[in-house]
């Protein structure tokens, strides 16, 4: 990354932009966190924004939800844009956002009726999609104010957020600690890191739900973006986007990222699992499985501004979600209406329905262990 940040730096001065205008680490490692009033929920309580700046990347965050509101990079030309999508309102956020940007937990993805047995006993958990359990239920972590706090190490910058979730919180067992660092390195990247422990026996998997339009948000398709995902298996759905338990080879497939094309290639082909997701919904079981350190798992490139996103991750798992249901009724942080495809999704994760699927990498966290997950996401021009 370092190298491509020199590169926008070099194109920036041609433009006769400095390096100071276009956020470039400062001796001291970058900008400290900046904290301001965003506004206040129906009961009182304050939501602040935080503004962080370092390497090139700018990054805002909302103390609801740990809501990535904007992520801004440049593109070749050192020319920012945001490339996240959101709202400029704490209203329009609670008022009906679909995740935008947000901290999923305690469980991201779906769970089959909202249902799991864990040590012989049964839970029910709350019921949001359907008949099943999704991303936490009717109010999840992105549904929180969280506790947060800005710090600055070496030449890094970044918050650490706190959420407590008492136990059978939306059905769950056990009082949850979660403890989430978002760093902004010198290079520009944006290291998300999970922390948990509990005092029983659950099930947790963590990420994080930011809309990827490299283009800048509410600039239209990303179906000409560029994709390339590490797996050779994903795990198909059923009608309600619940895994079969199946781990199916991509090649032949819709899903066949293994080699880099653009994400609307084959995205109106007539495949049942398309059908079902009514575009791409559907999780990766990523080639190099659960690994100790962030290893590089897919890359985003924007043609038109030669934006790139690289991911790596411990996690064993990608979801990719193409933006299906936007709809054409929520207006986003640009003034533009976000319409199907307008952006993506690219959660890394454990498998959707893990607990109801023993021959899936495990999500059960017992009391004495820390959960511990890491994402790095990588800018360049």
């Amino acid at each position: 990354m370092e190298t491509s940040r020199r590169t926008v730096i070099a194109a920036a001065a041609a433009a006769g932009i400095t390096a100071a205008t276009i956020g470039t680490a400062h001796a001291s490692g970058g900008r400290k966190p900046e904290k301001e009033l965003f506004g206040k929920l129906a009961d009182g309580t304050k939501v602040h924004r935080w503004s962080l700046e370092n390497g090139g990347t700018r990054l805002k965050v909302l103390s609801y939800g740990g809501i990535v509101q904007s992520l801004e990079i440049p593109d070749r030309h050192g020319r920012y844009k945001n490339v996240s999508l959101g709202f400029d309102t704490i209203e329009d956020y609670v008022a009906g956002s679909p995740y935008f940007g947000a901290l999923i937990g305690r469980y991201g993805n779906r769970i089959a009726k909202g249902q799991f047995t864990l040590d012989g006993k049964s839970h029910q958990l709350s019921v949001n999609d359907g008949v099943n359990s999704l991303h936490g239920g009717t109010k999840g972590f992105d549904k929180h104010v969280w506790d947060v706090e800005g710090f600055t190490s070496g030449s890094d910058v970044g918050l650490v957020l706190h959420y407590t979730s008492i136990d059978g919180e939306m059905g769950y067992p056990g009082t949850l600690r979660a403890k989430v660092t978002y760093t902004l390195t010198r290079h520009g990247d944006w290291r998300v890191d999970y922390e948990a422990t509990t005092d029983k026996a659950t099930v947790v998997n963590l990420t994080s739900h930011v809309y990827w339009n490299l283009a800048g948000e509410g600039s239209g398709s990303i179906y000409d973006h560029e994709l390339q995902i590490a797996a050779a298996r994903y795990t198909p759905v059923d009608s309600g986007l619940i895994p079969t338990g199946e781990l199916a080879k991509v090649a032949g497939t819709p899903f066949d990222f293994r080699r880099t094309k653009t994400v609307g290639r084959d995205i109106r082909v007539a495949h049942q699992q398309l059908l079902y997701g009514k575009g791409i919904d559907h999780n990766w079981a990523l080639d190099k499985g659960i690994t100790a350190k962030p290893q590089q798992v897919a890359t985003l490139r924007d043609p038109s501004s030669g934006r790139t996103l690289k991911i790596a991750t411990t996690e064993p798992g990608l979801q990719f979600y193409s933006g299906n249901f936007l709809d054409g009724t929520l207006v986003g942080t640009g003034g533009h209406i976000y319409r199907q495809g307008d952006a993506l999704c690219l959660e890394t994760q454990h498998f959707p329905d893990s607990p109801n699927h023993p021959s899936f990498p495990s999500t059960v966290l017992r009391p004495g262990q820390t959960y511990r997950t890491s994402t790095v996401h990588s800018f360049g021009p």
